[in-house]
């Protein structure tokens, strides 16, 4: 990856990635979690490797049912959970009989949309086993680049998450073209963390973490346990991706421990390799673990509060001024009244019914689909079932208080 596509990335990353919500005694941001049982809401990012046997691509289902049995046990104490699958193109080149390498681009399509099938058959059987439900979710950059597309995303991952689903999310390779695709999964699965507002992503790899030097060719390299700042010195320490069918490497996970320290998210390196990999690292298995800094966490709320342009505003009662203070999101029964003409991800304002502002934020509806929604509410005389469905106007990971 070019210098420029990392810079591209963390542009994006600081515009883009969802930050955390406010505490509800004291209002200032929650600190980044510093462990995984500390953590709100958790992406695993799945390596190849660890889920398809290279030797004949099969998935490793037993191995696979320990990782479900670990999730199960983050949603069990309160944690929502998005997992980042790679896999479809090492199961589908197998099933085609492609062996060359590098695939061709029509090959490397034609053998994900074959494995990705699999691929989801397998999550969707083994996580029911433990009570967990999936959802398939394949996305391309224009996915979470592209305002309005990410706002669809966005909301799409929030309402799965609020229905204890569990988001397995990949690149759509079968359409991915060249330049415009992700080129690995930790880079997607950065995305889908500043996309879903999650405060720790871990990449479950083929090694432990961070070494000083490639273990594999120097015999005194050590684990580096601690990054606050992925300097020119940590990025020399990272080596080439090694042989096999992962498209990543250290590289590819530094570039994505960027973009996550910019959104202030917290980001794990870890072996799972073994079985129950989830719980190796709440039990203090060595791994990497990169810090972002509190700037970092409270650049998108200073961006959304100060520079961005208006294109509406929103008068809310003074309940809903109570709840936006104690770091709640804003739904439609709490909404007065609205003005102006704009798009979702649009930036709004909100003000108390007196016009003082409260708050700004990015709106999940666009003015013509909030005027439908407010109208089929009133219709409807606030049922309690549709509030329910509702998603929220404006997201508390998008809002930030003014006043």
């Amino acid at each position: 990856m070019g210098s420029e596509d990392v810079r591209r990335d963390t542009r994006a990353a600081e515009f883009e990635a969802a930050t955390r919500r406010y505490d509800a005694d004291s209002n200032p941001l929650l600190p980044a979690p510093r462990t995984l049982a500390s953590a709100r809401r958790i992406v695993v990012k799945i390596g190849s490797a660890l889920i398809v046997d290279q030797s004949n691509g099969t998935i490793r289902e037993a191995w696979l049912n320990t990782l479900a049995h670990d999730i199960a046990r983050l949603r069990g104490r309160g944690q929502d959970v998005a997992v980042v699958s790679s896999g479809a193109v090492a199961i589908g080149r197998h099933a085609l009989n492609l062996h060359q390498n590098p695939l061709s681009k029509t090959d490397r399509q034609a053998a994900a949309a074959v494995g990705q099938i699999q691929l989801s058959r397998a999550y969707s059987e083994i996580f029911a086993r433990h009570r967990l439900r999936v959802a398939q979710v394949l996305l391309t950059p224009d996915d979470t680049t592209e305002r309005q597309h990410l706002t669809d995303v966005r909301a799409t991952l929030i309402k799965l998450l609020s229905f204890q689903t569990i988001p397995v999310i990949n690149e759509n390779d079968a359409i991915a073209r060249g330049a415009l695709s992700f080129g690995d999964n930790d880079r997607l699965a950065a995305r889908a963390a500043q996309l879903a507002g999650s405060d720790m992503l871990v990449l479950l790899s083929n090694v432990a973490g961070l070494y000083s030097a490639d273990p594999y060719e120097a015999s005194g390299a050590f684990l580096i346990r601690e990054v606050r700042d992925v300097s020119q010195e940590i990025e020399r320490m990272a080596g080439a991706a090694r042989a096999g069918y992962s498209s990543g490497g250290m590289v590819s996970k530094l570039a994505a421990a960027r973009m996550a320290l910019a959104s202030g998210c917290t980001m794990i390196i870890a072996d799972g390799r073994d079985a129950h990999p989830l719980s190796a690292i709440d039990d203090g298995k060595p791994c990497t673990s990169f810090h972002p800094s509190p700037e970092a966490r409270f650049a998108r709320k200073r961006r959304i509060a100060g520079t961005l342009r208006s294109a509406g505003t929103l008068l809310v009662d003074n309940a809903a001024v109570i709840q936006l203070r104690l770091g709640e999101s804003l739904y439609v029964p709490e909404l007065k009244s609205f003005d102006g003409d704009f798009a979702r991800g649009d930036a709004i304002v909100i003000k108390e019914v007196d016009g003082n502002e409260v708050a700004r934020g990015l709106s999940m509806y666009s003015s013509a689909e909030l005027g439908c929604v407010v109208r089929r509410f009133e219709l409807e005389a606030g049922d309690p079932w549709l509030c329910g469905q509702l998603k929220p106007i404006v997201h508390s990971d998008d809002l930030a208080l003014t006043e």
